[in-house]
């Protein structure tokens, strides 16, 4: 069993690196902020971590597996909806939603923030595209519909109202977005 002190101070770190990231973007980042803001020593993060991008994905992933909702027993339309209005959820205001433009502009600067960058990205997408293949294979959703280009067309709206207009998508919409790109 972990020591209790050790995984609150892991958890103050990763914050803190996600809070880091989102306020002065991934080239501002540095270890020495990231342990000023959770009030550690450097010592600390390395003892975990062999740099900053290993303890964004880090923070990342853990953040992620504790945000995700349990999808339950529902239809595949709901449970999609669920996972759009989750995503809309975060990234209309959240820590992680000031990352994302920050996680952008280090992709663009760094290939090892551009493999992280998409890897991550790449898997999170994944599910959304095997949950709409088991509608189709159901017959929930028709046959016609391309998996990965409906993750792509739903993710995207989410996304380009986020980052391209001034208004994000609401998460109430998630349900019409769902129906306008599945039915």
């Amino acid at each position: 069993m972990t020591d209790p002190r050790i995984e609150r101070s892991r958890m103050l770190i990763l914050r803190a690196a996600v809070e880091e990231l989102g306020e002065v973007g991934y080239g501002g980042v540095t270890i020495e902020s990231i342990a000023a803001r959770a009030g550690v020593g450097k010592s600390t993060i390395y003892r975990h971590w062999p740099d900053k991008l290993d303890l964004i994905a880090d923070a990342f992933e853990t953040f992620h597996e504790r945000m995700v909702p349990e999808l339950g027993i529902q239809s595949v339309h709901d449970s999609v909806a669920l996972l759009l209005r989750h995503v809309a959820d975060v990234v209309v205001d959240s820590r992680f939603s000031r990352c994302i433009p920050a996680l952008i502009e280090g992709a663009e600067r760094d290939p090892r923030v551009r493999e992280f960058h998409h890897r991550y990205s790449a898997e999170r997408r994944q599910a959304l595209i095997d949950l709409i293949a088991v509608g189709i294979d159901a017959g929930e959703i028709g046959p016609e519909v391309d998996p990965e280009l409906a993750t792509t067309a739903l993710l995207g709206a989410i996304f380009y109202r986020r980052l391209m207009t001034p208004t994000p998508l609401d998460p109430g919409e998630a349900d019409r977005l769902v129906d306008l790109v599945l039915r």
